[in-house]
């Protein structure tokens, strides 16, 4: 337990860091801005992807903070946002065994609005790469391929992350 609450100690530290202020980063190609005031938001989650070597910190507006609480996520309310912050793993210098947040790779995001992207299970989707927090897709048709690779979790409401079980 020491170590995932070291381990999410470090990311949030991480998530501060993250250059890119909402206001001036341009939208995504389906007009989504990216989230003002993201950077302040609270933890849900944390995963670690070994696959692409990538550590990920799920944060939540209040109202995916409130749902998670409550254990209404399946489906989770209208006015949700999901963020997920995805940065590279890296070892620590002081503790060779400790995996902490290394570059920052991107920031991802999941809109709830079961009415506007009824086509996507409700959910809007984004992403900003890199530093620069570069909009990702060529057009509004990436979206495709963020839903479908979230379908084989229709069942959590198209969501992989599962809120930490506090206490």
């Amino acid at each position: 337990m020491k170590k995932l609450r070291l381990g999410v100690a470090v990311c949030l530290a991480s998530v501060v860091s993250v250059s890119g202020i909402a206001g001036s980063v341009l939208p995504a190609p389906n007009g989504i801005e990216l989230p003002a005031g993201y950077k302040d938001w609270r933890v849900i989650g944390v995963s670690h992807r070994t696959d692409n070597h990538t550590l990920r910190v799920i944060l939540g507006n209040d109202t995916a903070i409130e749902a998670a609480r409550e254990g209404r996520t399946r489906p989770w309310p209208d006015g949700t946002i999901l963020a997920k912050i995805v940065l590279k793993d890296a070892q620590h210098e002081a503790w060779p065994a400790a995996t902490v947040p290394g570059k920052f790779v991107h920031a991802e995001f999941m809109i709830k609005d079961s009415k506007k992207w009824a086509d996507h299970g409700g959910w809007g989707f984004a992403r900003w790469l890199g530093q620069e927090q570069k909009p990702y897709g060529k057009d509004a048709s990436f979206a495709n391929e963020c839903f479908n690779c979230h379908k084989p979790v229709k069942d959590n409401d198209y969501v992989f992350t599962h809120p930490i079980p506090f206490p």
